[in-house]
């Protein structure tokens, strides 16, 4: 079961699915966050937030954000208040990724939003969003698919593969996760 189904992002052709302007603005995008806020100590997070919000990131209360975290486009990423991006988190946001009140992922997570339709001899890209519920928790190096919701106060295992998604209170580990 999918909170969204996947949806062609990539029209025929192998054309980007992203404007000139799109790559424009992830391009300053990597070099903002790079020189503003990739060096910055812990106690700066009001800081790389405000970088964030600068570059579209919908940010409410205040999470935070480590700054070896990568995040491919800030504009789809939304923050709630106490929400964590831990240490090299990845956060893939080719689509939204939404982040309720104190849920925590942690360190070397990757949230991907995006994947390829490998049964299109053209491989067009898909995308679909992330949802990750109030206080939840998503493990050290745990990767989880498009269009994946993990529920409020759900566990994901470190090291899981999150296939579907996680009902609330749940935990689940393993590859694929259970």
């Amino acid at each position: 079961m999918r909170t969204a189904p996947l949806s062609r992002r990539q029209a025929p052709g192998r054309r980007s699915p992203w404007s000139l302007s799109q790559r424009l603005a992830a391009l300053a995008w990597d070099c903002a966050w790079t020189l503003l806020c990739r060096w910055t100590p812990k106690p700066l997070n009001p800081w790389r937030l405000l970088v964030l919000r600068v570059f579209g990131a919908t940010i409410s209360g205040r999470p935070f954000v480590h700054q070896r975290a990568r995040i491919a486009m800030p504009w789809n990423v939304e923050l709630h208040d106490a929400a964590c991006v831990g240490d090299r988190t990845n956060l893939y946001s080719l689509d939204r990724i939404t982040l309720h009140a104190g849920a925590l992922v942690a360190q070397e997570a990757y949230l991907c939003t995006g994947t390829h339709d490998v049964a299109d001899a053209e491989w067009p890209l898909l995308t679909a969003p992330i949802v990750v519920g109030a206080r939840a928790f998503v493990g050290a190096r745990a990767f989880v698919l498009p269009g994946v919701t993990v529920g409020e106060r759900a566990v994901v295992g470190a090291m899981s593969v999150v296939t579907r998604d996680v009902p609330a209170g749940a935990c689940v580990r393993g590859n694929p996760a259970r």
